[in-house]
């Protein structure tokens, strides 16, 4: 398509500008194929819809969401043919996962950019995200920014909305990772077998696949490469043997130290990390194997892990003296119960948590993650986190249902909340927060309004110093 006098591509009235190519896109609570003829008043160049609207410059596809992926691409020059795709799904360790990734590909001199939940790096720039993967338009003008800069590789987050509305253009991921899957955003899918379907379809368009088997998920997808696909497959396991695996796990409250095994290998590589918990060598794994699939030396990516600082808002530690506060982004049943389960062996005194579940999303998982949370923790908050425009006290109860036998209490303030357990805790106790991990903000109906966890707790503990 000849793109001479369009200005951008948009779906959205209230970013139009004079000269956009304007996409509708039936969406659940609004179609926008019922304000094309608004779009062409204000000057619209074209018109990208998926039925004949009797419009003058209409260009009528089957799917719009896909159209504007290629559109997008088209616009800024097909950004990523010289960029090497990486991407991680799943339901919890992929923010972790893709971190290794990136960290191993720059301590072997590789520029590689990033595109997740904690933010878009562009080997230059850093752009706070509050999207996992940002829509068709915004996603290929980062592309178009790290092609620019040199970039070498990308790492994504590959979240299953993003995968089900088509906001890749025709890519080929030169290796994609599996995590795990668990209850979330059945708000969305509606089942889970919809919600693995959407993560799935990401190795329909991979050149290589890295799968953890230790869910059931994991298996089902490994059976599903090996039966319909022709592409290099590791697999990878804390808990059992595959093809790369972990021997002699230790685990502590700051970190992780295994043996890295190969079926291939005759030798094996001790690992150690400065991020707690079985589930973070499960990442750490996966993410060495994603790198030697790129032809990385295995003991060299192994070496660099060894420095490797953490992720901020996982499995943090914001105070650690008398008492210890540490947040994570733990936001699902089975994310609640890993991290909970984890710093709960290294506890000397209780676990007070803190944490919420979020408006307008899953409300099925809502009582299930009060009862992950009451399965270690000894006292318990129940607060808001990003309510959006849902009563944050009806959250709150429908938490509360799945609490029995561990004493709790609740706050609609989540700075009152983490005041609480500040004005609670004891020498040796610690405070988990859960949900909002690297988040800077509260959503309360459609504004992002400033909220830092860490800021709050320091600022606390600064006043009764």
């Amino acid at each position: 398509m000849n793109f001479d006098g369009v200005s951008g591509i948009t779906d959205n009235s209230l970013e139009f500008k004079e000269n956009n190519i304007f996409v509708c896109i039936k969406g659940e609570n609004f179609d926008g194929h019922s304000i094309a003829g608004e779009m062409l008043e204000k000057g619209a160049s074209a018109i990208v819809t998926e039925r004949d609207l009797n419009l003058p410059k209409q260009i009528i596809v089957e799917n719009s969401r896909k159209h504007f992926a290629k559109l997008s691409s088209d616009f800024y020059g097909n950004p990523t043919k010289n960029i090497k795709l990486l991407a991680a799904t799943g339901t919890n360790g992929k923010s972790t996962t893709i971190a290794l990734i990136k960290h191993i590909l720059e301590k072997q001199g590789k520029k590689t950019g990033s595109i997740g939940t904690i933010g878009y790096d562009t080997v230059g720039k850093f752009y706070e995200a509050h999207l996992t993967l940002p829509r068709q338009n915004e996603l290929y003008r980062l592309f178009r920014e790290m092609a620019d800069n040199g970039a070498e590789y990308c790492v994504v987050e590959a979240s299953s909305q993003a995968l089900s509305q088509d906001r890749f253009a025709e890519e080929s991921f030169a290796c994609s990772v599996f995590t795990n899957l668990t209850q979330d955003h059945l708000d969305w899918h509606k089942t889970m077998e919809d919600y693995f379907l959407a993560k799935r379809s990401l190795f329909d368009i991979s050149k290589s696949a890295v799968v953890c088997i230790d869910d059931k998920y994991g298996e089902r997808l490994v059976q599903y490469i090996k039966a319909t696909k022709e592409i290099p497959l590791i697999t990878y396991s804390v808990k059992d043997f595959a093809s790369h695996y972990a021997v002699n796990l230790k685990l502590n409250n700051t970190g992780v130290s295994y043996w890295f095994s190969s079926e291939k290998e005759k030798k094996s590589y001790q690992v150690k990390l400065s991020l707690p918990g079985s589930y973070n060598a499960a990442n750490s794994i996966a993410a060495i194997s994603v790198c030697v699939q790129m032809g990385i030396n295995l003991e060299d990516a192994i070496k660099t892990l060894a420095d490797f600082k953490g992720v901020k808002g996982r499995s943090e530690v914001i105070y650690n003296e008398n008492f210890t506060v540490i947040r994570d982004y733990a936001h699902t049943p089975d994310a609640l119960v890993k991290f909970l389960e984890n710093i709960k062996s290294s506890a000397n005194g209780r676990l007070i948590c803190v944490f919420g579940a979020p408006g307008e999303r899953d409300v099925m998982k809502r009582p299930l993650m009060g009862e992950a949370a009451a399965r270690y923790a000894d006292f318990i908050i129940v607060t808001s986190d990003n309510p959006r425009f849902e009563d944050r006290e009806k959250i709150i109860s429908q938490v509360c249902k799945g609490i029995e036998s561990v004493p709790y209490e609740t706050y609609t303030c989540r700075e009152q909340a983490i005041t609480a357990a500040l004005e609670r805790v004891e020498k040796g106790d610690i405070i988990a927060l859960c949900g909002k991990g690297h988040e800077t903000y509260q959503v309360i109906g459609d504004e992002y309004m400033p909220f830092d966890e860490r800021e709050i707790v320091l600022n606390f503990i600064n006043e009764k110093k």
